[in-house]
């Protein structure tokens, strides 16, 4: 089964920055979609990043466009999220998450209950 192992989580000020790792274990990604989900307390859990393995192509959701940046390491099938001028209201658990398959959708759109694997949640906590 595949897993996927995150790091990087912590706690900053406003306007710094964290960088999250996700690799994928167990499974080898080629047309896939991996990226990030967040979810704060009382909220819904939201789409933040994809990037779509082969292509590149990217996602991101309104929030983030221009601060945060998307990238991976296909050797390592490693995911990175960097994130940079953090808000407080990027406080959440990061959830990285694999759709197999060209289905970058189930980022933007409904149907995240079918992704294929999500690892185990890494805090991002920011202060004013």
């Amino acid at each position: 089964a595949v897993q996927l192992v995150e790091t990087g989580g912590g706690s900053v000020q406003a306007g710094g920055s964290l960088t999250l790792s996700c690799t994928v274990i167990g499974y080898t990604y080629n047309e896939d979609v991996v990226g990030w989900f967040r979810q704060a307390p009382g909220k819904e859990r939201e789409g933040v990043a994809a990037v779509y393995i082969p292509a590149g192509t990217t996602y991101y959701t309104n929030s983030v466009k221009g601060r945060f940046t998307i990238s991976r390491d296909n050797v390592k099938q490693t995911v990175y999220l960097q994130m940079s001028d953090l808000k407080p209201e990027d406080t959440a658990m990061y959830y990285c998450a694999v759709a197999y398959g060209a289905r970058m959708g189930l980022w933007h759109g409904p149907g995240s209950e079918e992704l294929d694997g999500w690892g185990q949640g890494t805090q991002v906590t920011v202060s004013s």
